[in-house]
């Protein structure tokens, strides 16, 4: 069968890999979003998908439109003649005249209706789920509101953050991509229930500020955000590396309640978190031992 695959970072990475394995699937065509500057030098760095085309099939076609509205993306896909688009993670709704073209299926990262949006993995580890795992789903004009194809579910650890479970995801989403392609024509597609639907924004840097009201909550932003932007207090003090002691104390918000060597206990309104590793505003990471030492604090007192 005949594929065009519309992906970006490396959870679409992973699944583009599993079709290049199929010997009986030919990936036509890519399409990625543009390259775009990164770091404070604003080096032009192409989206994963890329990358790895570059290095491992060199000679496939990659589109990077900024938008599949215009620049003749309609007509390059009919020039293709795909039998399925197959979209992960891409970071464009498909407009309607590129849905007729051929059935989409989008292999979305949460339990749909559940969790539609930009960010269901760190909305799942948001709202401390237990459950999460991957929709293969028939695209329309909404926003992950098309029919459901199949599931694949995924359990999610407690030590479980948004790096680990985007390997878990996108693990799942390699292995259903090429079954449901296969059995595309035996599957009766099943509406979504909206009644059910949740919703998840883009994340924002802001997403990233904690107070220590709740250490669960603290934890979670932390398993969330890890990879960006990082939580940080009001101060600016990023917190690089922590762990959730309990939840259900009661304590002085942001109050030091140990030290030793490796990591200090810090309370929080409700439950305690220990801190491993800090980073102040426009310094290096290091220690909390170091930290607190450089700062001459002590137990009793307020961490920032």
């Amino acid at each position: 069968m005949r594929i065009v695959f519309m992906g970006t970072p490396d959870y679409a990475t992973k699944i583009l890999k599993k079709l290049f394995e199929m010997p009986d699937m030919d990936v036509a065509a890519v399409f990625t979003q543009p390259d775009k500057p990164v770091g404070r030098k604003k080096i032009l760095t192409p989206p994963d998908v890329k990358k790895f085309l570059l290095q491992a099939h060199p000679g496939m076609k990659i589109y990077q439109p900024h938008s599949l509205k215009g620049d003749n993306s309609e007509e390059i896909l009919k020039d293709i003649s795909p039998d399925f688009i197959v979209v992960a993670a891409y970071g464009q709704i498909l407009p309607k005249n590129i849905l007729d073209i051929a059935p989409c299926i989008n292999l979305h990262a949460s339990l749909l209706p559940k969790y539609r949006g930009a960010s269901p993995i760190q909305q799942a580890l948001l709202n401390s789920d237990e459950i999460t795992g991957v929709t293969a789903m028939l695209m329309d004009e909404g926003l992950d509101t098309g029919d459901i194809l199949a599931y694949r579910y995924e359990k999610i650890g407690e030590e479980d953050n948004a790096l680990t479970l985007f390997e878990k995801l996108s693990e799942c989403a390699a292995e259903l991509t090429p079954t449901v392609l296969r059995n595309f024509d035996e599957i009766k597609p099943l509406s979504q229930n909206d009644v059910d639907a949740s919703y998840c924004k883009k994340i924002n840097k802001s997403d990233g500020l904690v107070s220590f009201d709740s250490a669960l909550d603290i934890y979670n932003r932390y398993r969330a955000f890890i990879s960006w932007p990082g939580i940080y207090t009001n101060s600016g003090l990023k917190l690089k590396k922590i762990r959730l002691v309990e939840t259900e104390s009661q304590n002085r918000p942001g109050v030091i309640l140990d030290i030793s060597d490796n990591e200090a206990v810090i309370g929080c309104k409700k439950g305690t978190i220990s801190v491993i590793t800090v980073q102040p505003p426009s310094k290096k990471e290091m220690d909390i031992a170091s930290f607190i030492r450089g700062r001459r604090l002590k137990v009793g007192d307020c961490l920032v």
